[in-house]
């Protein structure tokens, strides 16, 4: 597939991660992909709070973690082993409780080995951003074989 640089669309994606991770696969729903940006809406469920009626931290770093995975992995195809190494979020609000989360990621460089991505997530409940995150992802080689 090569739609506008794109090797994965958002059925390809979603059926990547039923298969790779399954365990998380049904916490996501994949909105949006385009080159170098990926949408994806989290429901909030009584497993994503935390006491003070919120929305959990972990809980957001998972939505941002797998939104910018799955921006890489739109423009580079399947790679179960590419991985975080570093990432940063600012809370600047909170999230609403019985609001479904979106995160919008943005790849700000995608190199043979690392990738940067911008995530901004919202509540539904909420104009403005509720938090922001940061992620820095390795990138596995491709493998050539030999014969």
């Amino acid at each position: 597939m090569d739609h506008q640089g794109l090797e994965m669309d958002a059925d390809a994606l979603a059926s990547f991660l039923a298969t790779e991770f399954p365990q998380v696969a049904s916490n996501f729903e994949i909105m949006r992909v385009m080159p170098m940006q990926v949408e994806v809406r989290m429901p909030v469920t009584e497993r994503n709070l935390r006491p003070g009626g919120t929305v959990s931290g972990p809980s957001m770093f998972a939505l941002a973690d797998v939104a910018v995975y799955l921006a890489i992995l739109a423009m580079i195809g399947p790679r179960s082993l590419a991985v975080t190494t570093n990432c940063s979020i600012d809370f600047m609000r909170k999230p609403a409780a019985e609001a479904a989360m979106t995160a919008r990621a943005e790849l700000l460089k995608l190199g043979r080995t690392l990738a940067v991505g911008d995530v901004r997530m919202f509540s539904d409940s909420l104009p403005e951003p509720v938090a922001r995150a940061s992620l820095t992802y390795s990138i596995p080689p491709l493998r050539v074989r030999n014969g």
